[in-house]
């Protein structure tokens, strides 16, 4: 997929629909610059060499994974959309170094990453860590609980403004929004952090995001059920 006009070579992005990946995309869509795709859907037991894919730029087979014309490799979702709000600065995605928010910013993309995403490798295989078939459901509603545990911390300790940092769009508005369509899903986020819930959707009906969204995570029928 190549969207937008170039400013700097091609970018590859391993990327999976409805994945973390998403919100990679949504960054690059608002920036405007190209990439080439490549889909490796990790979680597809009937079609492992898809997942494999990712093999070639990431040893954990996860994606997303963002290979740059040098090479290089970035891996872990926020670190991807940390790098380009960085690298795009014209775009303003994310409060700039020496910004008052910027702290608070980091802190937040860290947090999603570390204490929320984190747990979707337990949820998405409990046998990984219960190797009793009996406990996993048990667990998956533990992790559950926990994920909404901490979308409330946030939601209780950040004062959003138009957007999460304030008056302007950034990559934690991005991450956060692909994020909570995760199971337990929108329902669950909404209850847990009704602060952040409309900004959220603010970002499902940005129009420069249309497009993507329905390509890569539609809003097909029971999208935010619980």
């Amino acid at each position: 997929m190549e969207l937008g006009t170039s400013r700097m070579p091609t970018l590859t992005l391993y990327g999976a629909p409805g994945s973390g990946a998403v919100a990679v995309e949504a960054a690059l869509t608002l920036i405007g610059q190209p990439y080439s795709l490549i889909d490796a859907v990790t979680w597809d037991e009937d079609d492992r060499t898809s997942g494999d894919r990712v093999l070639a730029a990431n040893p954990l087979r996860q994606v997303p994974a963002l290979v740059l014309p040098t090479g290089e490799v970035l891996t872990e979702s926020a670190a991807i959309l940390i790098w380009l709000a960085e690298q795009y600065p014209d775009a303003r995605l994310a409060p700039a170094p020496g910004d008052p928010r910027r702290g608070q910013f980091l802190r937040w993309m860290s947090f999603v990453s570390a204490a929320i995403y984190s747990l979707y490798w337990v949820k998405d295989d409990p046998m990984r860590l219960a190797p009793d078939p009996a406990a996993g459901p048990v667990l998956v509603a533990r992790t559950d609980d926990r994920i909404a545990e901490c979308w409330r911390m946030m939601g209780e300790q950040i004062t959003p403004g138009a957007w999460l940092m304030g008056e302007a769009l950034s990559v934690l508005d991005l991450y956060v929004a692909v994020v909570s369509r995760f199971r337990p899903r929108r329902q669950r986020f909404y209850a847990a952090a009704p602060n952040m819930a409309d900004i959220i959707r603010r970002v499902d009906a940005h129009p420069q995001l249309q497009t993507l969204w329905a390509e890569r995570y539609p809003f097909e029928p029971g999208w935010d059920a619980v």
